[in-house]
């Protein structure tokens, strides 16, 4: 069941990120960013009357207060993304963050992952890698070399590709305390306090940075109250999936999310080149299936 909950996870954050990419054609990137948790607090708030509230220990609360600072960086750098490159080329490089894991979650809480596993996490990269390919045949330069590094290169001419590696880095470690908080608490509870909280300190940033924004998207929540219904989803079958499984494995199959992205993209925002992503996808689909029988 982990598998699924990964995956329908991955489904609603990728059209979460369609919806915010429209929306950032008309609000500020602190907006959104904003608007993303705090619309999904009517959702997620009362799961609470459906659950047992925990006793919440040391190692809770020192999780969550490592994440906090993280989460916020992490979701700003993610909208300006967003907002400044197309989504069939930002959203790719989250398959960082799998890669990253392998040595984040081994550090902090000991994880290991199997040899396939490995392979898996490896052909998702691979995947991503491959969704830019045509840089490579169209370079202009002639030596073999030259030629690979230039999907890399690309990195470089996509500002919002360096944030999205910017946000793979700090959620490789955010999602390893965030299991730490998980299992010192459970996962629905997490997932709403989380929110909460996230949402509380992130109003103060948007208040100063853009307050006729931020009072806008109060007075109007039909223009937002979607994009909060998905990402609510979204952290739901998150934390679900976290509680049954590896932290690595979780992560690489919802960042299949740039699956469903490069087909947003195409669909919705007119984004080019969609035969080498859906290679690249392919690829990354396959990685994904050597993970979850591994």
């Amino acid at each position: 069941m982990w598998f699924v909950y990964a995956l329908l996870s991955a489904v609603s954050l990728s059209t979460t990120d369609a919806f915010c990419k429209r929306t950032l054609s008309t609000s500020s990137t602190y907006v959104v960013a904003w608007v993303r948790w705090f619309y999904s607090l009517p959702f997620l708030l009362p799961l609470l009357l459906f659950i047992e509230i925990p006793q919440l220990d040391r190692q809770f609360w020192l999780a969550v207060v490592i994440n906090i600072p993280l989460e916020i960086a992490a979701i700003l750098l993610y909208t300006q993304a967003l907002k400044i490159s197309p989504l069939s080329l930002t959203v790719p490089f989250l398959s960082l963050t799998p890669v990253l894991l392998i040595l984040t979650s081994f550090l902090i809480i000991g994880e290991f992952v199997t040899m396939g596993g490995l392979v898996g996490i490896l052909l998702v990269s691979i995947g991503a890698y491959m969704l830019n390919i045509s840089s490579a045949v169209e370079g202009k330069d002639t030596g073999l070399i030259g030629r690979f590094a230039e999907p890399i290169k690309t990195i470089s001419r996509e500002k919002g590709s360096l944030f999205m590696i910017a946000v793979a880095a700090i959620y490789s470690v955010t999602s390893v305390f965030g299991k730490i908080a998980i299992q010192h608490s459970s996962p629905i509870f997490f997932a709403v306090f989380y929110m909460v909280v996230l949402t509380l300190a992130l109003f103060f940033i948007v208040f100063v940075m853009d307050r006729k924004g931020l009072f806008y998207s109060i007075r109007h929540p039909e223009k937002f109250l979607h994009i909060g219904a998905f990402d609510a989803l979204m952290i739901i079958f998150h934390f679900t999936a976290l509680k049954r499984a590896e932290v690595s494995y979780v992560i690489s199959v919802k960042r299949t999310s740039m699956i469903f992205s490069v087909f947003y993209g195409w669909a919705w925002f007119e984004e080019k080149g969609v035969i080498e992503r859906v290679v690249g996808s392919t690829i990354m689909a396959l990685g994904v299936a050597l993970i979850a029988f591994s």
